[in-house]
């Protein structure tokens, strides 16, 4: 079983890792949230263990970008802050179970174990499917399908796609893009969200004569299906 550590404290990641490894599980552990967010979109995970507060952001805004991308990987939040409200906050945002530092090792494994068996038992539902005309994207396994053909997707790529068929119908501004996809405050210098567009249109558009995405000259796209 695979488990994701994403804790600043490094004695505290540190701990949790070899304590499950004596208990043979596998673990990654990352120290900050850009690290823990590479982690979650090249790797699967049974179970995520989430610090509440990291250096770079904090563990509400990490849970909700993660569900945003449609990955339903169970997460255990770990805090300081003994709170019923914050408690609430976390599993209003998507978190399946809360545990309060200082805790004890015995309580978290029996926890992880739980929702590793949660996790197991969820059904692969069609429901986590977008459709968007004859394209298909799973949230699930995070590929996409043109037809029956297997687009080749970059990770970026596949982030990038999913803002667009989630908010299709709507003119969505380079800056909003920027921000949403790459969590970057607008950059007049940067293109990348133009260089991106692009390599989903190469990808998608041959056949078409008119292309999925719609430029909207100086405000920006719009998803162009039904």
């Amino acid at each position: 079983m695979q488990i994701l550590i994403v804790e600043d404290e490094k004695r505290v990641a540190d701990f949790i890792c070899k304590g499950l490894r004596v208990e043979g599980y596998f673990c990654e552990q990352a120290h900050d949230g850009q690290s823990g967010l590479m982690l979650v979109k090249s790797h699967s995970f049974d179970v995520i263990i989430l610090d509440r507060m990291l250096p770079d952001t904090d563990g509400i805004s990490f849970l909700k970008h993660i569900r945003n991308l449609g990955i339903s990987t169970p997460v255990l939040f770990l805090t300081a802050l003994d709170d019923i409200e914050e408690k609430v906050h976390g599993l209003r945002a998507g978190a399946d179970d809360y545990l309060t530092k200082p805790f004890d090792f015995e309580e978290l494994l029996a926890r992880i174990e739980v929702l590793s068996r949660r996790g197991a038992n969820a059904p692969d539902l069609d429901e986590n499917i977008i459709k968007l005309n004859d394209i298909s994207i799973s949230l699930t396994h995070r590929t996409v399908y043109k037809g029956n053909e297997l687009i080749k997707m970059t990770t970026m790529e596949f982030d990038l796609l999913l803002f667009l068929a989630k908010s299709k119908g709507r003119v969505l501004s380079r800056e909003r893009i920027l921000n949403a996809v790459w969590q970057l405050n607008s950059d007049p210098l940067t293109n990348v969200v133009d260089v991106y567009i692009n390599r989903l249109r190469k990808k998608f558009d041959i056949h078409q004569s008119e292309s999925f995405i719609e430029t909207l000259r100086g405000v920006g796209y719009r998803l162009n299906v039904n």
